[in-house]
């Protein structure tokens, strides 16, 4: 919790991890997602899956998918959606 987008990214590396997800509720996601993608691909680990969740509006999605993340989920959106939308998003890596 708090830490940079190089210290998330650093963490997810030694941990071996295959999804970091990014929580927003202070407007900071257009920032702080394109900098954790790019420490992820600046370790060696651009296989590392991010997602994105807090309070979002809507309009800012695709700048998101753009930017790397495979999901975005906003407030409301239930557990079983996004926890689908991650397994699934994983299960296709693997092929």
């Amino acid at each position: 919790m708090f830490q940079t987008p190089e210290e998330a990214a650093k963490m997810a590396v030694e941990n071996d991890v295959h999804v970091v997800g990014a929580s927003s509720l202070a407007a900071g996601h257009k920032a702080l997602v394109p900098a954790l993608v790019k420490a992820l691909k600046k370790q060696g680990a651009d296989d590392v899956l991010v997602v994105v969740g807090g309070v979002i509006p809507p309009t800012d999605y695709q700048y998101l998918y753009d930017a790397g993340a495979v999901g975005v989920f906003g407030p409301g959106t239930p557990v079983t959606d996004s926890a689908n939308h991650i397994l699934n998003e994983l299960e296709k890596r693997r092929k």
